[in-house]
C-alpha cells in the first residue's frame, strides 16, 4: 500500500501515546532528590567550579521515587553559576560510576536554575517551539531537593549527547562540537566560524569543544568553505537546518546564541558528511538577553529595539564581529528567501494564532505552586505572575513575553519578503502501484511562482537532491501555462521523501511549510527477495570486532535491488510470537549493499545493536514490516565457532556453512573451489609475522584483505619458490584473506591473526 504523509508527524503522535510515562513530559513537575554523604558538599562543588575542573562529587539521586547510587554531580553553565548564590544549575551523570545506569533511557540530566527569567517559562516554551522545526532537546520542570531540603524549581532539559545524536541522526560517532569559547570575549568573535584564529585546525581549540574522537580537520574544512567558498557550502553544511536556527533565534529574539555572542550551539556531522547546527541554552530567549547582536546593537538594545530587530541585519548592515554563518549564506538569493519563509512559518504557527500563549499559560499553571514554594528563586512570586504579559524590572528589564511577541509579530508582518501570494496545493503522485526501481511523477498547482523545485531523497539521513518542476506540458503537468507543475523522481526505493519549494523575485514558499524537517513520503512495498537475511555469525570468537572492540554475534542483510532501500519501519526478531521485537533503525541500505546488525542484546550501545542474541544451537530469524508481513526468514541449525552461515550464491542462494564475509560478497569467501596448492601461509593462526610461500612460475600479485574486503597490503613478488616474510604486528585480531593473482593462476587462503 502507498502512503503520502508529512514526515515526523506520525512519530510525534505515536510518542505522545506514551508521553504520560516519559521523563520530559511537560504536564508533570518531576521530583529529583540529591543526597550527599559529605557535609561540605557545596564547598566541594564550588571548589571544582572555581578551578574549572569538570570532575564530579558522588551522591545518591532519586528521580520520582527511583533511587540511583554512585551518581556524579557538578555545576553546569557559565553565567548562571555563582558560588555566592544558593540556587546553582546542575549536571547529573547517572552512569558516572555504574556503567549503563540510566533513567528511562537518559544517563545525563541537566537542571537549569531559571536565572534571567522571571516567567520561569522561557526555556521549556522555546524548546517546545523549536522541536517543530529541527532536532531539539525536550524540556520541562523539576523540583529539586538536596538532603531532603527543597532547593527550588528547575528547568529540566535533555542533554545534547551521543544518545540525542543516535535518536535524531542515526549515528553517534561522527564529528561533534560544542560551539562555546573556553573564555567568552564580550568584544570578540567567539565561536562565530570565522577564519580569524588561523589556518591550522589546532588554532580553534579555544573556541570549540570537541565531543567526538576526531573531527578538527572536518571543522576547519567547514570554516574554510564557509568563508572562502560559500557557493559550495551546501556540500558540507545542512544549510536548511542553519536557516531554521537563524529564523528561530530572530523570531524569538534569542540573542544568547550565534546571532549574539556567537555561542550556545552544537555542530554535528551527519552520515552525509554535512554539519548540522543544534540549538542549546534557551533560558534567555524572548528578549531576556539583549547585550549584543554583533551588528547595529553591538553595545546592547532596549526592549523597544528588540521588538523591531531586523532579521537580515547581518546582510544589510555592518557586522561589528564577523558572522559568516549568516552573511555568507544570506548573500545567496534562494537561501535568503528560504530563510524568510521559515521565519514566517514560525511566527504564523506559534504567534499570530496565539498558540504559544496557550502553552505558556498551561505551563504557568503547572509550576505555579512550585514557584511559590521556591524560597531560593531569583525573582518574586509576583514577578512570576506578571512576566508572561508585562515587563519585570530587576537587574535588567525582562520583557513580558506577550508584549514582546505581539509587537514582534506586527513588525515582521510588514517586513519585505514576508507577505506574498505564492500558493502550493493539489499535490499528487501519479502511479499505478509503483514498485521499487520505478519512476514517480509529482504534480502540484502553484500560483505566482517564477521557479519551482522538487527536493527528494531515499534515506532520512541523506541530503535532498533537486530537480525543477515545470509547467510546459511535458511533465504530466497538463497544458502549458495552466499553473500545474510536474517533475519525475527516478528509480525510487521503498521510501521516497520529498517536498516542494517555489519562489518569485521577492519571496519563497515551502510545502509542507516545515520542510525540510517535515516532508511528504511515498512508500513502495519491499517484496520477497528485495531485502534478505544474507549471512549470520552466531559464535564470533575472533573474526571481526564491533565499535566497542567486542566479538559479538552479527546478522547481515543484503539489498538485492538496484535502488536504495530504507530500513525504516522494518523489524527483525528471533521470536515468531513477537514479530516487532526489534525495530531496525532508519538506515539506508544502498543498491546491492549490506547492513550489519550486531545481535548482542546491547541495544543501548547504538542503533545497530539488537535486543537479542543468536542462539548457538539454532533458531529462527524473521524479517518483517510494521504490518507483520514477513519479508524473509531463516531457520538456522547448530553453529560452529567462527563459521558463517551464508547464502551461496550471494543474496539469492541457499544457506551453507562458509567463511564469514562480513559486509562482503559471500561468493568470494567461498574458497573451497579455488586452487590453494600454489599458496601456503604459515603459521596460521599468526601473530606478529606471517610467512607466505609461493609455487608459481610467473610474477605474482599478493593481496591481503580484511573481512570487509579492504586491501590491507598488496605487493608484487618474483617467480618460483619465493618466500615472503611479512611484519603483521600492526594487524588487528581477526580473519583475513590472502589472494594470489597472476596470468596463469588464482589462489586464496583464509588466515587468522590471534
Amino acid at each position: 500500500m502507498n502512503f503520502r504523509i508529512i514526515g515526523l508527524v506520525l512519530v510525534f503522535l505515536s510518542n505522545n501515546i506514551f508521553s504520560q510515562s516519559t521523563f520530559y513530559h511537560i504536564d508533570t513537575v518531576r521530583e529529583i532528590k540529591f543526597n550527599f554523604d559529605q557535609p561540605n558538599w557545596k564547598y566541594l562543588l564550588d571548589s571544582l567550579y572555581v578551578l574549572g575542573d569538570e570532575q564530579r562529587i558522588i551522591g545518591t539521586v532519586t528521580i520520582d521515587g527511583y533511587q540511583y547510587d554512585s551518581v556524579g554531580i557538578r555545576y553546569k553553565g557559565y553565567s548562571s553559576v555563582n558560588i555566592t548564590q544558593t540556587k546553582n544549575p546542575f549536571n547529573i551523570k547517572l552512569d558516572y560510576i555504574i556503567n549503563d545506569q540510566e533513567h528511562q533511557g537518559f544517563n545525563k540530566i541537566k537542571l537549569s536554575n531559571v536565572i534571567h527569567d522571571p516567567s520561569f517559562l522561557r526555556e521549556a516554551l522555546s524548546y517546545q517551539i523549536a522541536r517543530k522545526y529541527m532536532p531539539s532537546s525536550k524540556a520541562n520542570f523539576a523540583n529539586l531537593y538536596i538532603n531532603d531540603t527543597l532547593w527550588g524549581v528547575y528547568s529540566n532539559v535533555e542533554a545534547v549527547n551521543k544518545d540525542f545524536l543516535s535518536k535524531h541522526y542515526q549515528s553517534r560517532n561522527n564529528s561533534f562540537f560544542k560551539c562555546n569559547p573556553s573564555s567568552l570575549d564580550l568584544f570578540g568573535e567567539n565561536s562565530n566560524l570565522s577564519l580569524s584564529p588561523g589556518n591550522d585546525s589546532l588554532d580553534y581549540e579555544a573556541f570549540y569543544s570537541i565531543k567526538s574522537d576526531y573531527g578538527w580537520g572536518k571543522l576547519y574544512q567547514l570554516i574554510d568553505t564557509l568563508n572562502n567558498y560559500p557557493s559550495s557550502i551546501n556540500k558540507i553544511l545542512n544549510v536548511d537546518r542553519t536557516l531554521w536556527m537563524h529564523a528561530f533565534n530572530y523570531s524569538l529574539v534569542n540573542l544568547d546564541s550565534y546571532i549574539g555572542y556567537a555561542q550556545n550551539y552544537y555542530l554535528y556531522e551527519d552520515n552525509s558528511g554535512r554539519f548540522n547546527p543544534i540549538l542549546w541554552d534557551l533560558n534567555m530567549s524572548f528578549g531576556s538577553f539583549r547585550l549584543t547582536d554583533a551588528s547595529s546593537y553591538f553595545s546592547g538594545m532596549n526592549i523597544s529595539q528588540a521588538k523591531t530587530l531586523d532579521p537580515l541585519s547581518h546582510l544589510y548592515d555592518v557586522s561589528v564581529f564577523p558572522r559568516p554563518l549568516m552573511r555568507n549564506i544570506f548573500n545567496d538569493n534562494r537561501f535568503r528567501k528560504m530563510y524568510m519563509a521559515h521565519l514566517k512559518t514560525i511566527m504564523e504557527e506559534n504567534f499570530s494564532n496565539l498558540s504559544y500563549l496557550d502553552s505558556a499559560n498551561k505551563m504557568h499553571q503547572i509550576i505555579d505552586q512550585s514557584v511559590n514554594l521556591d524560597s531560593n528563586k531569583f525573582y518574586s512570586y509576583l514577578d512570576f505572575q506578571n512576566n508572561i504579559d508585562s515587563t519585570v524590572t530587576n537587574t535588567i528589564n525582562y520583557p513580558g513575553i506577550k508584549d514582546l511577541m505581539s509587537n514582534r509579530m506586527n513588525y515582521l508582518s510588514n517586513y519585505s519578503g514576508y507577505n506574498h501570494n505564492i500558493t502550493i496545493d493539489s499535490i499528487k503522485e501519479y502511479n499505478n502501484t509503483l514498485s521499487i526501481g520505478d519512476d514517480l511523477w509529482i504534480t502540484a498547482n502553484i500560483i505566482d511562482a517564477d521557479q519551482v523545485v522538487l527536493f527528494y531523497r531515499f534515506k532520512s539521513s541523506g541530503a535532498f537532491q533537486e530537480t525543477l518542476m515545470l509547467d510546459n506540458g511535458n511533465n504530466n503537468d497538463g497544458a502549458i501555462g495552466d499553473f500545474k507543475y510536474g517533475a519525475k523522481i527516478p528509480n525510487i526505493g521503498n521510501n521516497t521523501q520529498y517536498f516542494i519549494y517555489a519562489e518569485n523575485d521577492s519571496a519563497g514558499q515551502f510545502s509542507p511549510e516545515r520542510a525540510a524537517y517535515e516532508f511528504y513520503e511515498y512508500y513502495a512495498p519491499i517484496q520477497g527477495g528485495d531485502l534478505v537475511i544474507n549471512e549470520i555469525l552466531a559464535i564470533n570468537d575472533n573474526v571481526v570486532q564491533n565499535e566497542f572492540g567486542d566479538y559479538a554475534d552479527w546478522i547481515e542483510l543484503y539489498n538485492n535491488t538496484n535502488s536504495s532501500l530504507s530500513a525504516n519501519e522494518l523489524f527483525i526478531t528471533d521470536d515468531s510470537t513477537n514479530l516487532l521485537k526489534w525495530n531496525i533503525p532508519d538506515i539506508n541500505i544502498p543498491a546491492n549493499g549490506y547492513l550489519i546488525l550486531w545481535a548482542d542484546e546491547k541495544h543501548n550501545e547504538g542503533i545497530k545493536h539488537t535486543n537479542f542474541k543468536l542462539a548457538n544451537g539454532g533458531e529462527k530469524l524473521i524479517l518483517s514490516n510494521n504490518s507483520g508481513q514477513i519479508i524473509d526468514y531463516l531457520n538456522f541449525p547448530t553453529q560452529s565457532t567462527n563459521v558463517g552461515y551464508a547464502r551461496i550464491p550471494n543474496g539469492t542462494g541457499n544457506f551453507v556453512y562458509n567463511t564469514p564475509s562480513f559486509g562482503y560478497d559471500n561468493d568470494f569467501a567461498n574458497v573451497s573451489s579455488i586452487n590453494q596448492s600454489k599458496l601456503s601461509c604459515y603459521p596460521n593462526p599468526f601473530k606478529n609475522h606471517l610467512n607466505i610461500l609461493l609455487e608459481n612460475p610467473n610474477e605474482t600479485l599478493i593481496s591481503i584483505c580484511d573481512i570487509q574486503g579492504k586491501i590491507i597490503l598488496q605487493q608484487k613478488v618474483k617467480p618460483i619458490g619465493h618466500k615472503l616474510i611479512l611484519n603483521t604486528s600492526s594487524f588487528k585480531k581477526g580473519m583475513y584473506f590472502v589472494y594470489l593473482n597472476s596470468s596463469k593462476i588464482n589462489s586464496i587462503q583464509k588466515i587468522i591473526k590471534d
